[in-house]
């Protein structure tokens, strides 16, 4: 069986973000979606349809077994099961909204449970990242025990709602989880002196530095490292905030690092509704959100003591440095950002992501090659 996570249409609606990933690899809680129903259904080969450009990075995988999902639907098992038993040409539907479809879709089966989480705005990620948190832990622990967390940890709250996978080191941190669970992933690392209220993730081979404080809802996803005070924040994976400085209400794409010291406003000084750069629309949007901070694209930096206004919104291999405020929307290949801008050429951007990547062990694929020239182009 192929499952086919199709974008649906949103691939500009989830930018920065989505201008290197198709919309069903987005991290939110703690998986992506193609994490999820492949949980949900291992039987299943999970691909992509998205833009053409991504393609070669994310190939749609098919044959005459494809079922094609909604990608901004968050699967539940109950979801799952409907979507293995749907018939050639069939369509499950949910007030409008298409859940799934094998064939044509000319028969319509309507889903009568309440209606699927779905993420339909940028700001969603971290607006819904509370409850889709915490159910992504009870699937990824249910039935499983958690390693042995040690003494030095000061817990408050159920320490049922603790969970640490093989490998995971937690010492001399307060964990509380009156709000929610808090789920260590393998080989990942808190640190001593940090402070965490759940509901919380961390991902393989992540790392909390020490003295960190974390306000839940927050995702950071593998291999990143995080540090100082970041409040309800979704990191994609591979990205570094290891210094003081406040990041809330924000989201970090891959391969982006921030500067010693940097700060994201959240909150405007007249507490008024927000406005934010769509690439959808190419203009300032409503968001109808009184809390936003910074939306980074992947393989994006900003230099130390960085000030971000409200609802920046951070394109791919920008390098953001000066002693003022940023723009609000700061293009793809920026260099600066603060009095003008000039053009990171592209081979320069393609050699500063492979030095960030390389210190991994990776390098940029044929894949984001192609990626990377497309954007050049636009």
């Amino acid at each position: 069986m192929n499952i086919i996570l199709h974008d649906n249409e949103l691939h500009l609606r989830f930018a920065p973000l989505t201008l290197t990933r198709p919309v069903g690899d987005l991290r939110v809680g703690i998986l992506t979606n193609k994490e999820r129903w492949e949980k949900w259904i291992p039987e299943a080969e999970v691909s992509f349809e998205t833009e053409k450009y991504l393609s070669k990075k994310y190939p749609r995988i098919s044959d005459n077994t494809d079922i094609e999902v909604n990608a901004a639907i968050i699967p539940t098992e109950a979801i799952a099961a409907a979507v293995v038993f749907l018939e050639d040409n069939q369509i499950l539907l949910s007030e409008g909204t298409w859940i799934a479809r094998r064939g044509t879709g000319k028969e319509k089966i309507k889903w009568t449970e309440q209606h699927p989480l779905e993420i339909t705005q940028r700001w969603d990620l971290f607006q819904k990242n509370d409850e889709i948190l915490v159910a992504d832990y009870f699937l990824l622990t249910g039935g499983r025990e958690s390693q042995h967390i040690a003494a030095s940890n000061t817990i408050i709250g159920d320490p049922s709602l603790i969970f640490l996978e093989a490998g995971a080191s937690v010492e001399g941190t307060f964990l509380n989880t009156t709000s929610g669970p808090i789920y260590i992933a393998a080989d990942a690392e808190v640190m001593e002196g940090s402070m965490i209220r759940g509901p919380f993730s961390l991902g393989e081979h992540g790392v909390v530095k020490m003295g960190t404080k974390i306000y839940g809802a927050t995702t950071v996803g593998p291999y990143c490292k995080v540090g100082g005070e970041i409040s309800n924040c979704v990191f994609q994976a591979y990205s570094n905030k290891g210094h003081d400085g406040f990041l809330g209400n924000s989201l970090v794409g891959e391969w982006c690092n921030f500067g010693a010291d940097s700060n994201t406003s959240n909150l405007k000084n007249n507490y008024s509704m927000i406005r934010s750069w769509s690439y959808e629309t190419g203009t300032e949007v409503e968001t109808g959100l009184q809390f936003m901070g910074v939306c980074m694209g992947d393989h994006s930096k900003c230099a130390i003591n960085t000030m971000f206004n409200t609802a920046t919104v951070v394109g791919v291999s920008c390098n953001i440095f000066g002693g003022e405020f940023p723009k609000k929307f700061i293009p793809s290949f920026s260099w600066g950002a603060v009095n003008g801008t000039d053009s990171f050429q592209l081979e320069k951007a393609k050699e500063a992501a492979n030095a960030m990547m390389n210190r991994r062990g990776l390098e940029l694929s044929e894949g984001d090659h192609a990626i990377f020239d497309y954007l050049a182009k636009q």
